[in-house]
């Protein structure tokens, strides 16, 4: 893979939330820092609009979490959890992270999508045939469709470093310390670093996640 990163390029960050939770919670049983996620993955450059994709509950439990992520310079946008007669829970964005990316993409030189989601391949080929961005993937590679690795222009893998991305839990994985505060810019202008309150809400994640999709 051969690739462009400058810190002029205009880069737009469309994460797959419920996507990238699960992986870090069947993989090493811990809750994923999605600030760090970003923050490397920018790598200094221009953020247009960095966005994540997540379901709400009736509860609303969730809004400590978005919260944080506003903090962090994320935005968030929700859509309500689906429960059918039958029991059966439905919380799907697929469609709306891609037609997002697809409007977008005029404004943006590279596109990051924070997903290991393969049905996501034939977004990265348009993006890259029809609209000349430059489409990178971040995910955890061991759950990361390997066809989505092979149609992008770059592939970071969490799992080279996942302590790195990965909220401290001393129960289920062996991480030493927390896991860093941090701050990035966007567009000029500072990010505010998340408080400890905020990386108290953003842990929460891990029980609220496992309700919005069914999944455990």
């Amino acid at each position: 893979m051969s690739v462009i990163k400058h810190k002029e390029q205009r880069v737009g960050i469309f994460i797959d939330t419920q996507n990238i939770y699960h992986s870090g919670k069947n993989l090493y049983h811990s809750k994923v820092n999605f600030g760090q996620i970003v923050k490397d993955a920018l790598e200094n450059r221009s953020l247009i609009r960095a966005v994540a994709y997540v379901i709400t509950t009736e509860a609303g439990d969730e809004k400590g979490f978005f919260d944080a992520l506003t903090k962090m310079g994320i935005e968030t946008k929700t859509k309500d959890l689906q429960i059918f007669g039958s029991g059966a829970k439905k919380a799907d964005w697929d469609v709306g992270l891609a037609i997002d990316a697809v409007k977008m993409a005029p404004k943006l030189d590279a596109v990051i999508l924070v997903t290991g989601d393969g049905d996501f391949v034939p977004l990265v080929e348009y993006l890259q045939m029809n609209e000349g961005c430059q489409v990178e993937v971040v995910s955890f590679k061991k759950s990361t469709s390997a066809k989505l690795i092979e149609s992008a222009d770059d592939f970071k893998d969490l799992d080279i470093d996942p302590q790195k991305y990965l909220i401290n839990n001393k129960s289920n994985f062996n991480v030493k310390g927390k896991a860093g505060k941090h701050s990035f810019k966007k567009r000029g202008s500072n990010m505010s670093q998340m408080n400890d309150d905020s990386e108290d809400s953003e842990k929460n994640i891990a029980d609220i996640s496992a309700d919005l999709s069914g999944q455990e």
